[in-house]
């Protein structure tokens, strides 16, 4: 049998699928980033940097849906705790060069667990709502590089990417 450290912490002695307890881990600040880019034809940015989207300010409404989906992940993600998020920041910028809109999601809470899933959920919902609000004139549209760049607190301290894929 595998020691302790092999573990995986979402399955019980019997394999079974289980939420990891954290009554005993200690309450830390936790913060965490992940990123996301929507690529897309020139026109369909041009046509959103404009503000000429037919259904309207489409960065507004991918930053409120990344936000609402952060607070929603233990809803979507299985044995994810529910955390009382202290912050829920999502930025999309319009990138002329890629081009598309780059999104960087950012969740910060006090508690037993980190904020790693809730930062990922942020980063992919704001991506699916860009291409959802922006399908009906570009279909062509690619999600790309959804990833974790730095997450910190808790017992495994800092964490940052090195290189951006």
């Amino acid at each position: 049998m595998p020691d302790q450290s092999d573990r995986l912490t979402h399955l019980d002695d019997a394999g079974r699928a289980q939420i990891v307890d954290v009554t005993d881990k200690a309450v830390t600040s936790r913060e965490a980033t992940a990123a996301s880019c929507v690529r897309m034809n020139r026109e369909t940015l041009g046509a959103i940097m404009d503000g000429a989207m037919p259904k309207g300010d489409v960065l507004a409404v991918a930053r409120i849906a990344g936000i609402q989906s952060a607070k929603k992940c233990a809803d979507l993600i299985p044995l994810c705790h529910p955390l009382p998020l202290s912050s829920v920041k999502v930025d999309l910028t319009p990138d002329t060069d890629l081009p598309g809109i780059r999104i960087e999601a950012t969740c910060k809470v006090t508690g037993q667990t980190g904020v790693e899933m809730e930062a990922l959920t942020a980063a992919s919902v704001a991506a699916l709502t860009l291409y959802d609000m922006c399908k009906a004139i570009d279909r062509g549209m690619t999600i790309e590089k959804t990833q974790l760049m730095n997450k910190s607190g808790g017992a495994s301290g800092e964490w940052r990417r090195e290189h951006s894929n």
